[in-house]
């Protein structure tokens, strides 16, 4: 039932993306959402010390951030690289570059085992567990930690464009 109402809900965002009408030419930056940032996303200073958060609780990014670009464009709907490997306590920075809205969902069951609460944990602002919030404007982000996870693939989504194959991998090593 609960995903049937995502389901819903996603389904009306598309929708208004898609309805026509002018565009406003002011640029409104009380409407816009701030883009969510990701728990002490600054990279460890070398020669500290990582600890493990425990599962459930936020664990800060101590690597390297790397970006994703969501586009829907003529050529259809993407992450931008679609599959990219890190290493555990890294970050993705996925970018709204066009076609909007998008999110960053992950399936509980196309993650490593025992993956889901720390990601979730991992997942700020969240609308669902292991679901983002829409990024509705280009240049909006959204930052998750990959800290305190186990190594494995890690299988991401657009939830409004699930049906237009935006799929993605990370896979995340030790």
């Amino acid at each position: 039932m609960r995903f049937l109402g995502q389901a819903l809900l996603a389904s009306v965002f598309v929708l208004g993306a898609c309805a026509g009408g002018e565009k406003s030419a002011s640029n409104d930056s009380s409407s816009a959402a701030a883009p969510a940032a990701a728990p002490a996303a600054a990279p460890a200073e070398s020669g500290s010390t990582a600890t493990t958060a425990a599962a459930g609780t936020a664990a800060p990014i101590t690597g390297q951030i790397h970006e994703v670009k969501m586009i829907g464009d003529d050529k259809g709907y993407r992450f931008e690289p679609s599959s990219i490997t890190i290493k555990v306590g890294d970050g993705v920075k996925f970018v709204n570059v066009s076609g909007g809205p998008h999110n960053v969902a992950f399936d509980s069951t196309a993650i490593p085992a025992g993956a889901a609460a720390q990601l979730a944990a991992n997942m700020p602002n969240s609308n669902a567990p292991l679901q983002s919030n829409f990024l509705m404007q280009p240049n909006e982000e959204y930052t998750v930690s990959f800290a305190g996870v186990p190594a494995g693939t890690y299988t991401v989504h657009c939830t409004p464009h699930l049906a237009m194959n935006m799929k993605g991998t990370i896979t995340v090593e030790k």
